[in-house]
């Protein structure tokens, strides 16, 4: 018999979460397949089998959490898949004389029946699961349309019981955790378990409100040189570099330089000592359905415009189909984060510990602007605020990097040919 164990996956992540089992007991596994997604603080993780053979036992159900190094599985190495293949495994630790026949009958009959007793060994994704529990519906009951057997949330939204009155009954069981916050106003409500990620979200905003003295500043950019420099270029920009030009690298490039003008921004707190950092990692908030994941842009600070864009769109994508990985969000220096995609005018940022500083855009309006004391024009406005740790950032240092920001947007042309 050989362990399944979870591996060491990052310096700062102990433990995770089964999010599913890939396989069930009594499959045939390779050496190097995929047999568990494993959800962690910041990324799920699919974790390999070390050894090939037919899986024997789970030791942890989905939604249990596992620690680092601790074993979830048995493989047995001198098994195939079947019947046979779960008498050879139970023969392998049965004391010398005794024969395997006889005893493999009770075992492999429980491998065989367990998955039609339950949906938990069913390959499901989180969200059929979830549709399924508020249903009542058995997964074992619904058929996939994906070739691999995997049953998505669309099959179990579209199945149909073959005996209506059979799948009634079990509805109700999901009510009596919701009827004790119902009961005090007669009002339905639902409650839903927080994902893992969810909650180190929410643990980690609520820490760097208790341990950071952040502070944020505003300003307003006035975007017309951009827009009309994105017009300009934007067709020749695509031709040669097969990505277009967005705003996001003009305000990446701005805040690098920023950086460098104020580097405490770029720093972080180590004890009683101030780490500032002579690289620029900078971190892009993105929304996903799991929650906000900030993947990081490596040495912005070297990168050309499409670089740039073309990292975006790569982390942007790797984001929406959970295919980051731990590398794509660790060790970030300074976050920008983009509200204004769902039409956020204003908002504060909160920092993305352990940096110091974190620039929130904004979206786009068109509002009245003074352009002499006899004019007055319309142009597309931005609001931009920046968060930043006041116990070794400055009023001063954190209003002269905005400015600056500022300053490079509405001058874009620096940016774009300079870099």
């Amino acid at each position: 018999m050989a362990e399944i164990k979870v591996p060491e996956l990052a310096e700062t992540i102990s433990e995770g979460t089964i999010a599913q089992w890939l396989k069930k007991p009594g499959d045939f596994v390779s050496k190097g397949e995929y047999i568990v997604e494993l959800e962690t603080d910041k990324v799920n993780v699919e974790i390999i089998s070390e050894h090939e053979g037919v899986i024997a036992e789970f030791k942890a159900a989905e939604g249990d959490t596992v620690q680092v190094g601790e074993t979830i599985a048995i493989v047995s190495e001198k098994g195939t898949a079947g019947i046979e293949t779960g008498r050879e495994a139970e023969s392998v630790d049965e004391p010398a004389g005794k024969t395997s026949e006889a005893p493999a009958a009770a075992p492999v009959q429980k491998a065989e029946t367990e998955p039609k007793k339950s949906s938990e060994r069913i390959i499901a994704t989180p969200a059929a699961r979830k549709l399924a529990r508020e249903k009542g519906i058995d997964l074992s009951e619904v058929s996939p349309a994906d070739p691999l057997g995997r049953v998505r949330r669309q099959d179990v939204s579209s199945y149909q019981p073959e005996n209506p009155a059979k799948q009634a009954a079990p509805a109700p069981a999901a009510k009596p955790a919701q009827q004790p916050a119902a009961a005090e106003s007669g009002k339905p409500v639902e409650r839903v378990r927080m994902s893992r990620r969810r909650q180190t979200i929410a643990s980690r905003l609520v820490e760097v409100q208790q341990t950071a003295a952040m502070l944020t500043t505003f300003n307003e950019v006035d975007m017309t040189a951009v827009m009309e420099l994105r017009k300009k270029w934007k067709d020749r920009f695509y031709e040669e570099n097969d990505v277009r030009l967005g705003f996001m690298s003009f305000f990446t490039k701005a805040v690098v330089a920023a950086l460098k003008k104020i580097p405490n921004l770029n720093a972080e707190i180590q004890g009683n000592e101030l780490l500032v950092k002579k690289f620029y990692d900078i971190g892009v908030a993105v929304s996903t359905d799991e929650g906000l994941v900030v993947p990081v842009i490596r040495d912005a600070d070297r990168k050309n415009f499409a670089e740039i864009e073309g990292n975006l769109v790569e982390l942007a994508e790797k984001a929406r189909t959970n295919k980051l990985s731990l590398n794509d969000l660790q060790g970030g220096t300074f976050t920008i984060t983009n509200g204004g995609v769902f039409g956020s005018l204003l908002s504060t940022p909160i920092l993305n510990g352990p940096q110091v500083g974190i620039l929130g855009m904004h979206t786009i309006q068109l509002r009245p602007v003074a352009i002499d004391k006899d004019r007055m024009e319309n142009r597309p406005m931005m609001y931009i605020a920046l968060s930043y740790d006041h116990r070794i950032v400055d009023g001063k240092e954190a209003v002269t990097f905005l400015k600056k920001v500022k300053e490079l947007i509405e001058d874009p042309e620096s940016l774009l040919f300079g870099s």
